[in-house]
């Protein structure tokens, strides 16, 4: 790896990262959050497959690579907590509840999608499972759960709110003003950094001075807190402190996750070739792959086996091709769907100007 790409390497433990925290953990909730990401995985991988079929009309962003951060966040939140994201959403989507068959139609825009084939796969919605709001918009999320989690506290909720979002994301004025904000309010609100290290194939070197992303935002009095993104119990356990702060009253906490997405920005591939980052970068970090390496502490200890991951794997797959079929059969917007969910005022001849 070159001088410059330093910045960019693996700098957590690995499979030994793991052992301080599973014993704080049943079996069935290990292999819970393991059938998870391996589920997002192969969810992804078939879009990949299938996407140059040109029946889904959306781009995509696809999560391989970081789905430790989605599964283990979501594990340590309640149905009633609400989350949002950005436009990589399929992974918090899908590890916060969110329907299968209705993402799919969504992303095929066909009348039953999860918003109606309005939104796309970078506007995955489900209130049904705390999944609150997605935006395309670079920041765009991070002041509504802001307000979210302010009008949570105001009603006297017992809910917490988190808003994943970029490294980019935190170049955004938007993104200090709410870390200001929620910290003078003491809002129960998580800012849940994926440092993914580029914007498109701009990389952060290139957008920011060398600096830590956690003292950044702790410079704003929010609880600040860097944890390693390939490690699901890593991730679930400062997710888990942050929320019992945010329930406590304690106010905001802002989590840094270093994780690395494998295929492109956008799109089904890899974009590596164009020479923006090292095919050996993204190489040493699939060789640290959250799924792999969680697989191998629970094997090690005795809970997954080969003929478990197999079993796994067939109704994973079971899923997702019924899941498509499901999409592809679904009907067609009409015209008259045009007309549903729009909101207008008629103005009568006292709002004219003059």
């Amino acid at each position: 790896m070159t001088e410059t790409n330093i910045r960019y390497r693996y700098d957590g433990d690995g499979v030994p990262g793991f052992e301080p925290f599973t014993g704080r953990h049943a079996s069935a909730e290990l292999l819970d959050l393991y059938r998870s990401m391996l589920r997002i995985r192969r969810i992804e991988e078939e879009i990949g497959r299938r996407y140059h079929e040109d029946q889904m009309k959306t781009p995509i962003h696809l999560v391989i690579g970081q789905e430790a951060t989605a599964v283990g966040c979501a594990g340590a939140l309640r149905l009633t907590d609400l989350l949002y994201s950005g436009h990589r959403t399929h992974g918090a989507y899908l590890a916060k509840g969110g329907d299968l068959k209705a993402m799919l139609c969504e992303m095929h825009c066909r009348v039953n999608g999860c918003v109606g084939s309005r939104g796309g796969s970078m506007h995955l919605i489900d209130k049904r499972v705390g999944m609150a709001g997605t935006s395309a918009i670079v920041g765009g999320a991070v002041p509504i759960a802001t307000g979210a989690a302010l009008a949570a506290q105001m009603k006297g909720e017992d809910r917490v709110v988190v808003v994943f979002l970029g490294d980019a994301t935190t170049e955004e004025g938007v993104t200090a003003e709410s870390l200001n904000f929620a910290a003078l309010k003491k809002v129960p609100v998580i800012f849940f950094c994926e440092n993914n290290f580029y914007s498109v194939q701009s990389p952060l070197a290139t957008r920011q001075p060398n600096r830590d992303l956690r003292n950044w935002a702790a410079a704003h009095e929010v609880a600040a807190v860097r944890v390693d993104g390939t490690n699901v119990l890593a991730v679930h356990d400062a997710v888990a402190t942050a929320v019992a702060l945010a329930r406590s009253g304690g106010g905001p906490t802002f989590i840094e996750a270093p994780v690395y997405r494998f295929r492109a920005h956008g799109g089904a591939g890899d974009d590596s070739a164009t020479g923006y980052r090292a095919e050996a970068e993204r190489d040493a970090w699939e060789s640290v792959c959250p799924i792999a390496q969680f697989g191998d502490v629970l094997g090690q200890s005795g809970l997954l086996d080969d003929p478990a991951i197999n079993a796994m794997e067939r109704e994973i797959s079971t899923e997702i091709a019924e899941a498509f079929a499901f999409a592809l059969a679904s009907p067609n917007p009409t015209e008259e769907d045009l007309y549903q969910h729009v909101y207008a005022t008629e103005a009568g001849p006292t709002d004219a100007v003059g």
